[in-house]
């Protein structure tokens, strides 16, 4: 094959759709309602990849859904249509979602307590199907020993947990020990030198 034809090939396949426009935009669309659905059914554990198992099913998912979003098209052109679709139904979700608070809460499920007092609530972690060890692993990533140090742990919607420390941490209780040995040595200071 001549060099010339061969660069007419090459430009045809990068430019040239494979598929209708409008197949291209909607593909994307019907597999983001798709994806938020089923993401929204199979709860928060996905989002917050607690263990290799997560990252996994996140990975194979998204490369599952691929051909669905691209067809038969694997055109430049295409991939850029698809990629814009997906984009532009992903800005107008979540602009509509921010007008009508009740339906993103709906959507997007809310936070759930999974300590409390130091104390695991067990009904909690059975729904989010999270095991003691995989709490105690987030806890311990955030920098905590153990439940005893745990006010309050959530896990949000999105698959973040919000942990709050029960005791003060150790650096705020030196810091605290350092201004009241400072505050007794001022009043010293002031003692001495009045009496002088």
């Amino acid at each position: 094959m001549p060099e010339w034809a061969m660069t007419k090939t090459m430009w045809h396949d990068i430019f040239v759709l494979g598929a209708p426009v409008a197949e291209k935009m909607l593909r994307p669309m019907l597999v983001y309602v798709f994806l938020v659905i089923v993401l929204r059914v199979f709860g928060k554990r996905e989002l917050a990849q607690l263990n290799p198992f997560d990252l996994v099913v996140l990975l194979s998912l998204s490369n599952t859904v691929q051909n669905a979003i691209i067809g038969n098209d694997n055109s430049l052109s295409g991939g850029l249509i698809g990629a814009f679709a997906l984009l532009a139904v992903n800005y107008l979700v979540v602009r509509f979602l921010f007008g009508h608070r009740r339906l993103d809460q709906f959507l997007e499920g809310k936070p759930i307590t999974l300590v409390e007092n130091g104390h695991m609530v067990k009904r909690a972690l059975a729904k989010e199907l999270l095991t003691r060890a995989e709490l105690l692993t987030v806890l311990h990533r955030q920098g905590f020993d153990g439940l005893h140090e745990v006010e309050r742990c959530v896990l949000e919607p999105g698959g973040t947990f919000f942990i709050q420390r029960k005791m003060p941490a150790d650096e705020d209780v030196r810091h605290k020990e350092v201004l009241t040995r400072l505050e007794a040595l001022e009043a010293k200071l002031d003692l001495l030198l009045g009496k002088n």
